[in-house]
Order: C-alpha cells, then sequence, then structure tokens
C-alpha cells in the first residue's frame, strides 16, 4: 500500500540497529524514580506507552553516572547503585517487547547538579564541580574539576553506558547539551582551565572524546550511540554555531547519531522548548545547516508534531529522523496514526508547559490535553464495564466531550447535547488567536474522536430537564461550563466593552487603542494576541501582578512576549468605570486616572453556570458534574475530571 507519509514511516539503520521508522521519542524524565535511583513500575508503564504507540525509539531519562558529583535532578537513575539493573532491564523489555528500540540517556549535571534541591542551602553547602572555577547567581561556589576526577567520570561513562547495553537497551545517548558537564567543557564562556582540557576547541572537545571512546571500548562495534548536544548555547561568549559544527566534525566518527538540539540550562529554556509564540520547527534550521557538514545521520527536534511538517524535513534532507516529547505526551499514538494514515485523529500538543512546570509544583508528571499521563500504570488495568448503560452528556466542551469519549469507549451508549451549534466550549475562544491555534485543534480532535467512538453528537440544543427526563439515561454527565464573570460597574453595557470570552465571535470589532481589565492568564495571552496585530494595548489589574494564574514555566516566557509586543501593565488598579474616552480607574495610590481606549476587553474571570447544573440535579438516577459548572479551571483539570468519569460509569 502507498503511505501518505512514505518518508516519516520508512525504516533506517543506525549502527548495526534498523529503527522501523523516522519518528523518535525523545528523552522525558519521569518523577516517579525510587530513592535508589530505580525505575519504579509507574516510570515503566510511563515509558512503555509510547512503545506502544508505535515509535521507532523511546529513550528514557535520565541515568546519572557519577552520582556522587552529577545528579542534574534530585530523583535520577543511579547506574551506579548496586541492584539497579533489575529495573534497567524490566524498563528496556518493556519497550522492546511492542517492536520499539530501548534507549537511554546517561549525563552528568557538572556546575548544575542538584539544580531541583528545595532546600537551597544544601546547594550551598554541596561541593560541585564544574571546569573551572566560579561563583553561580546562586552563590553556590563550583569549583574546578581535577583531572582525577575528569578519569574517574570516563570511566563512569563508559560503565553506566555497558549496564545499559547489559540490561537490554539497544541504544545510548549521551548528553552533551543544554549546559551540563560536558556542554560546560565544550563552551568557552565555562571553560577557561589552561591545561589539555582548556583553550583550544580541540582540547575544550578532549572530555567529551575521551568519553565517547570509553563509551564505545565499552558497548563494541556497532551498538549505536547518539550524542545531544546544542548548536547553539545563546550565552555570552560560548559557542557560536560555527564553533558548533567544527565539534560535530571532531566526533562524527565516534557516533552513530547526531541529535541537534539549542540552548542551556542557564538562560534558554524557550530556545530548548520552543514555546507557542514560536513557530512550529523554529530549530529544524540548526540540524538542516548541521547536514551540509557532517557525513552521520542527524535528528532534529523541538516542538514537531505536524506530520506533514515532519514529512518535509524528511524528504527534503534537512534531518533524518525526528524526534518529539511533549508532542507524544500530549498523544503517544502519534506515530501509529501516522503510519496508519489516521493523523487527523492526532492529538496535538498545545505548549503550556503544564507537563513540566507541574513537577515543580508537584512532583508529579501530568498533561493538559492527555488524562493518562501520570497515571500510565492505572490505565493499563483500567476495567471494562460489566454492564453498558445509558448516558446523556450536557455540554461540548473539553469535559464534556472527554467524558462521552471514554464512557463510549468502553461500551456504554452515549448521546451529547451542546446547547451551541459548535462544540469546544471555552476552546472556541482561542479560535482566532494564533499562537492558541493548537487549544482550538483540540476541540476538532475530540470531538472527530467521539465520532469515531459512537458518541451520537446533537448540538445547537440545550438538555434540559425535560428531554433528559424523556430520554431516561442511567446517568447524566453535566458538563455546562461557566460564564464570563461581568463587573457591575457603569459602561460595562456601552459599546466599548467587549468580553473576552467574545474575543473570537464573529463579528466583535476591537479599536487601535486597547485597555484590558484583568490580568490574569486570559487577559494577558489577549494582550499578546492584540498586540500582535499591531493594537496598542494596556493590562489594567487590580493585583500586585499579573498572570499570576499562568504555570511556572509559561509564565516568564508570557510575561517576556508582553514586554516584547510593548504591552503596558498597570497593577494595583481597579477599574471604576467606562466612559466614552475609556476606563476609568483607581491607582494603587488611591487617585484616579483615565486609561483612554477605542475598547475595553473584560477579563475578569469566570463564574459556573450553577443554575443550569443544578437544573438538571434530578434529572438521571446518577448525576456527575464535571469541569467549570462545578469550578473554573484550566483544561488540565477539565479533561482529566472528564476522563474519570467517563471510567467511573
Amino acid at each position: 500500500m502507498e503511505r501518505k507519509y512514505p518518508h516519516l514511516c520508512a525504516p533506517i539503520k543506525i549502527g548495526n540497529v534498523t529503527f522501523k521508522n523516522r519518528m523518535l521519542s525523545a528523552p522525558m524524565g519521569h518523577p516517579d524514580i525510587s530513592a535508589d535511583g530505580h525505575f519504579s513500575p509507574a516510570a515503566i508503564a510511563f515509558y512503555e506507552l509510547r512503545a506502544k504507540g508505535g515509535a521507532a525509539v523511546v529513550c528514557c531519562s535520565e541515568g546519572v553516572v557519577h552520582a556522587a558529583t552529577g545528579r542534574s535532578h534530585t530523583r535520577m537513575v543511579n547506574l551506579q547503585e548496586e541492584f539497579v539493573l533489575a529495573s534497567l532491564t524490566d524498563l528496556a523489555r518493556a519497550i522492546k517487547r511492542h517492536g520499539a528500540a530501548a534507549s537511554i540517556e546517561i549525563s552528568h549535571g557538572g556546575k548544575f547538579s542538584d539544580v531541583d534541591q528545595l532546600d537551597k542551602s544544601i546547594q550551598k553547602r554541596n561541593v560541585r564541580y564544574g571546569p573551572s572555577d566560579e561563583v553561580l547567581p546562586s552563590g553556590a561556589p563550583i569549583k574546578e574539576m581535577p583531572v582525577e576526577l575528569i578519569a574517574e567520570i570516563v570511566k563512569a561513562f563508559g560503565d553506566g553506558a555497558a549496564l545499559c547495553k547489559r540490561a537490554g537497551f539497544d541504544m545510548v545517548l549521551l548528553h552533551a547539551g543544554h549546559g551540563w558537564l560536558l556542554h560546560q567543557f565544550l563552551s568557552p564562556a565555562s571553560n577557561r582551565r589552561a591545561d589539555a582540557y582548556g583553550g583550544s576547541l580541540e582540547n575544550r572537545a578532549r572530555f567529551l572524546i575521551e568519553v565517547l571512546d570509553a563509551i564505545r571500548a565499552a558497548v563494541g562495534k556497532g551498538f549505536p550511540i547518539e550524542l545531544r548536544f546544542s548548536a547553539e548555547e545563546y550565552v555570552e561568549g560560548g559557542n557560536s554555531f560555527e564553533e558548533a559544527i567544527e565539534i560535530a566534525k571532531l566526533v562524527e566518527d565516534k557516533i552513530d547519531l547526531l541529535q541537534v538540539s539549542t540552548g542551556s540550562y542557564e538562560n534558554s529554556f524557550d530556545r530548548t522548548h520552543p514555546s507557542m509564540f514560536d513557530p512550529r520547527g523554529c530549530n529544524v534550521r540548526f540540524a538542516a545547516e548541521m547536514k551540509k557538514h557532517v557525513k552521520v545521520p542527524v535528528s532534529t527536534l523541538g516542538a514537531l508534531n505536524d506530520p506533514a511538517m515532519m514529512e518535509e524535513i524528511i524528504a527534503s534532507g534537512k534531518a533524518d529522523v525526528v524526534e518529539m516529547a511533549r508532542a507524544l505526551l500530549a498523544d503517544p499514538e502519534l506515530p501509529r496514526k501516522v503510519i496508519l494514515g489516521r493523523d487527523e485523529e492526532i492529538t496535538r500538543c498545545i505548549r503550556c508547559f503544564t507537563c513540566l512546570a507541574e513537577r515543580l509544583h508537584t512532583q508529579t508528571r501530568v498533561c493538559s490535553v492527555n488524562p493518562i499521563i501520570g497515571k500510565e500504570l492505572e490505565y493499563r488495568y483500567a476495567y471494562p464495564p460489566t454492564k453498558p448503560k445509558k448516558v446523556l452528556i450536557a455540554g461540548g466542551g473539553p469535559g464534556g466531550m472527554q467524558a462521552a469519549i471514554t464512557a463510549a469507549e468502553r461500551g456504554h451508549d452515549v448521546t451529547l447535547y451542546e446547547k451551541r451549534d459548535e462544540l469546544g466550549g471555552a476552546l472556541r475562544c482561542e479560535r482566532k488567536i494564533s499562537f492558541k491555534d493548537d487549544f482550538y485543534d483540540l476541540a476538532r480532535s475530540k470531538a472527530l474522536t467521539m465520532k469515531l467512538s459512537g458518541v451520537k453528537v446533537i448540538t445547537g440544543v440545550a438538555l434540559t430537564k425535560e428531554i433528559a427526563e424523556k430520554e431516561a439515561p442511567d446517568v447524566l454527565v453535566v458538563a455546562v461550563g461557566a460564564e464570563a464573570i461581568v463587573p457591575p460597574i457603569p459602561g460595562i453595557d456601552g459599546p466599548k466593552a467587549v468580553v473576552a470570552n467574545d474575543l473570537s465571535e464573529d463579528g466583535v470589532s476591537i479599536g487601535q487603542n486597547v485597555v484590558i481589565l484583568g490580568g490574569g492568564l486570559v487577559g494577558c495571552e489577549a494582550s499578546v494576541h492584540l498586540a500582535q496585530e499591531g493594537k496598542t494595548v494596556t493590562v489594567v489589574e487590580m493585583l500586585p501582578d499579573v498572570a499570576a494564574d499562568a504555570n511556572a514555566k509559561h509564565r516568564p516566557i508570557l510575561l517576556a512576549e508582553m514586554k516584547k509586543r510593548g504591552v503596558s501593565v498597570s497593577t494595583g488598579t481597579t477599574g471604576l468605570g467606562i466612559t466614552e474616552e475609556g476606563l476609568l480607574a483607581k491607582l494603587a495610590t488611591g487617585e484616579e486616572k483615565l486609561f483612554p481606549a477605542d475598547t475595553v476587553l473584560v477579563a475578569v474571570g469566570q463564574r459556573p453556570l450553577r443554575g443550569v447544573a443544578d437544573e438538571l440535579l434530578d434529572a438521571a438516577p446518577e448525576v456527575v458534574l464535571v469541569g467549570d459548572c462545578v469550578k473554573p479551571q484550566k483544561v488540565t483539570e477539565a479533561l482529566r475530571r472528564g476522563y474519570w468519569a467517563g471510567l467511573d460509569i
């Protein structure tokens, strides 16, 4: 048969291993690692899900080779722990039994060891080593790594790779980018040594070359070695891309696959992990240029998830394989859907950074658009219904759609009612915001999944108590959402005021000079969108900070984008009324100020549609409430609650 994406689906031989396609699962850490550095059953299930989804390679993160000095994170796989072999073996087998190759990332944090240690005083007390003596901005002292310790770590890399091969892994990925130890030695910004490991480019690459030689000696000829390094580090005085190309030339005969990433831990998280404000594929140019200078196969990554784009990357020779991380959290089945030509069913990553921020906030792994993430082990043992039931869903937003999908996939007879003519709920508000395309696309992919799952969908009809009682369901899921809060201030009903929920509605006109009343996540993202359209935008917020409800990874990028776009911000400011001239407000000082505006966009929050929900509470024997009608929340919580509501039926 003819494949829709023949280049993505084509096999490729790397070393002595043939990968079944060109779609690889890039290394992603899992927080459920035991205190002694072993993969837990939950972590194994996490990685296995990507193998079941059709990825050619699943790379596990992150094995520390020298635990005494190299833990970049508190919970890492300890390749020196006496009994770690068993969990390594279990993980490799779990991946390989689905036809994927198993790979593992091996690394050393160098001067950035213990970066996520919550007790900052411990960070300052611990001895950490880098290429040269320095003091980090945190105040932590860094000691120049002695030559004897370099030799010890070189051996540890070889020993760690040998252990991974013994456990059944088919490849190892050596991490020499993103600011970790080997990158630190490569960079003239951090390597100021005067010995054989500093100075010239060849000297700075000596540590990396010795490590690669040690790994090759340990794993033997033909065993694939992948090297991850940063084409640009965005650090003053660091390597240029031209120097990165020269480094690649120095090591290409020692590796089997070159992963061209970008950025450094120090200052470029948003380059390593492109945000929603960046075009997809923005880092591909580095791999494409690198391909012109090396003979070894090259991989590219960085917010890729569009099969057409990835097919073009391979077909045009910009890279030999593509690697995905966040995209395979959002949809672990992405490679399988590409192979089967069912790419329209893919749930796209929305680049909200919830997956990364949640690790900081709760030390768990979740995904906004995939409620299974973090619960892969439970998902494996999810039970089928003992008896199919008739289920009605009121509301076609994220929570309602997910509840319908989960219930239908388990064999229930499901009908969903949506009062509007279009599904999506709160996601509809994103449809005209360019950097939120993937949010809006989530509504499309969920609607398609409902159709394929057999859910009957009735739009343009609100599910009333009378309809529900006539249908006589066994279970009614109420997911009727929320409505915008409209503050009771003078002029709020006038022509200048537009509610943020209506920003993407047809026929809504926004003037050139815009004041946004409300500086939460919705208001701040709207400010970027309007500024991108050339509007003059001011955000007025009564609290001391804006975007306080954004997650810890997205917020600094959002604030930087607002600054870049020239958005003005006035905090500690309360709206008093809307006049013909603009928004009258009270400043933190107590004085009043008029903010001139052609349009005042109101984004002060949402309130649950409790009246609608309460009307349906006795419309079926079992009634379950889901999503914003309980409490306004992010799409993460709505999908997760919808998933479990469907599972509980």
